[in-house]
């Protein structure tokens, strides 16, 4: 058996409301179908038709009064592990329009740093969600050069 793609990533979260926003207005993924989970979530997607296309990204919601679901589900984590990646680095997507990206970017305060990498002609976008998940996005390098921190 050939691994073929990446499917999807997961991300606990302690704030739903704000990594939905964040995955919707600066990624720009669609909430789609989920399943009815004992437990707050969403799934997005990158392209329609969501229900044939799969959820790329997968918002898992803690609620503090009520994890039996979640735990039920996934099993138990403690909250204070959830920042940032944990063993995971960062998650990378194939991107294009890189001025847009810079204005949701701008438009909602967010920073993020820029690299190029000549050998593999790449103009790399790196930011992080909400729960200090790392965020790599590669655009062409046709798209322009990596600006420095003065230019953003």
């Amino acid at each position: 058996m050939a691994i073929k793609r990446l499917d999807h990533f997961s991300v606990r979260t302690l704030d739903l409301d704000a990594s939905l926003k964040f995955y919707t207005d600066i990624m720009g993924f669609k909430p789609g179908f989920r399943p009815p989970f004992n437990f707050p979530g969403h799934w997005l997607y990158n392209r329609e038709p969501y229900p044939e296309s799969n959820g790329v990204v997968h918002l898992i919601g803690i609620d503090p009064n009520d994890q039996q679901g979640l735990n039920d589900y996934l099993g138990s984590r403690d909250p204070e592990s959830m920042q940032g990646g944990g063993a995971v680095d960062h998650m990378a997507f194939l991107a294009t329009d890189v001025q847009d990206m810079r204005k949701r970017l701008k438009k909602h305060g967010l920073p993020w740093r820029e690299r190029e990498v000549p050998s593999l002609s790449l103009l790399q976008v790196f930011l992080e969600d909400p729960s200090g998940v790392t965020i790599e996005l590669n655009y062409p390098a046709s798209e322009g050069p990596a600006l420095d921190s003065t230019q953003m």
